[in-house]
């Protein structure tokens, strides 16, 4: 947020697990972003994995829906809460 180089930020994630939603990494970036970007850089995020099959593996252990969460859907309604615009 001090880099006066910065134009812009990604954010990327994929499909799998529900640590990025469940309060700890995915929430508490969002929010950190919402409270330090006085200079309002623009942010994007990108999920990947939306199209994948709920319960089908996916290249790897960490790529799989489980117990109902860990969609894309779902993490993408966590970056836009935050007001991050997901393509």
């Amino acid at each position: 947020m001090h880099d006066p180089e910065t134009e812009g930020i990604v954010m990327i994630g994929e499909i799998g697990g529900d640590a990025e939603e469940d309060v700890t990494i995915l929430n508490k970036a969002c929010e950190w972003l919402k409270a330090n970007n006085p200079k309002n850089i623009p942010i994007t995020g990108f999920i990947a994995g939306l199209t994948a099959p709920p319960g089908r593996r996916m290249g790897h252990a960490g790529a799989i829906i489980s117990k109902g969460k860990g969609s894309a859907p779902d993490k993408i309604k966590a970056m836009n809460a935050a007001g991050i615009r997901v393509s």
